[in-house]
């Protein structure tokens, strides 16, 4: 079932993009009911060819649209509210993926009461596999906040955070969690070539093993402490590796990773 409303979004690099795709595929848009800004001629010409979607400038895409997808760098945000809050009213829903810009900040270039859904996505939405949390305002209805759900559903997991201060928990979590991922992936890889595989075997290994892990914590619902274990014989050769894990603070480093992108996102958001 589609959500039956006009799409704009500002901005549509690679999440917005990514977004507009899970819509499509999904079923939950089509081409006919979406209309995108880009900052780059060239990138409106990519969107119409790879999305048959239309194209126009950010007021024009706010005009239009029923609701408004924000999906530009946070350093463009308040040139860009701006620009098109005097096409905003009450009856439009904006939707931003700016990381670390808050809903105060939106809320103060656009005229009250805004309906606004804030939300932070990951890059694994680019192949549909994201992680998003969002949170709504007060004038945000419930009807907004399913539209909302429908729309990151279709590029991955949804979850609707209790307050807009979890937001910063989630980007030190899921917003940097691909960059640890990707290091740990490094490691592993680096890891198997110096114990003698030939580097495209422990590549292609180590992307499987952690691809695999993650399908079946997810697939069985078990608490990772539970499949960790049945992984682990007592005296075996997995004990042994997390045994060395532990004694050079891989949980500890993890913790103090998700810790310090917390700190910097309150930061950043003049928390």
């Amino acid at each position: 079932m589609g959500i039956g409303r006009k799409l704009g979004f500002v901005g549509a690099g690679n999440m917005g993009a990514a977004l507009i795709k899970g819509l499509l595929r999904t079923g939950a848009a089509v081409a006919g009911d979406i209309v995108a800004s880009a900052r780059r001629p060239e990138r409106m010409d990519e969107l119409r060819a790879q999305f048959g979607i239309r194209t126009a400038d950010n007021v024009t895409v706010a005009r239009e649209a029923d609701v408004i997808v924000l999906a530009v760098k946070p350093q463009a945000m308040d040139k860009v509210l701006r620009e098109i809050a005097p096409v905003v009213d009450r009856t439009k829903l904006v939707l931003s993926v700016a990381a670390g810009v808050p809903v105060a900040a939106i809320e103060r270039r656009l005229h009250p009461p805004a309906r606004i859904v804030r939300a932070m996505p990951n890059t694994p939405a680019l192949v549909r596999t994201g992680a998003t949390a969002f949170v709504a305002n007060e004038g945000a209805s419930a009807r907004d906040r399913a539209l909302a759900r429908t729309l990151f559903e279709g590029v991955g997991l949804a979850w609707e955070a209790p307050s807009e201060a979890l937001l910063d928990a989630v980007t030190g979590l899921s917003g940097s969690g691909p960059a640890y991922v990707f290091v740990f992936l490094e490691a592993l890889s680096d890891a198997g070539v110096r114990m003698g595989l030939p580097r495209d075997a422990a590549s292609a290994l180590a992307v499987q093993t952690v691809l695999g892990a993650a399908k079946l914590a997810q697939e069985t619902g078990r608490h990772p402490a539970a499949l960790k274990d049945q992984v682990t014989s007592p005296g075996g050769t997995t004990s042994a590796g997390l045994e060395r894990l532990e004694a050079h603070g891989f949980r500890a480093a993890v913790h103090e990773a998700v810790a310090a992108a917390t700190r910097r996102s309150r930061e950043l958001g003049g928390g």
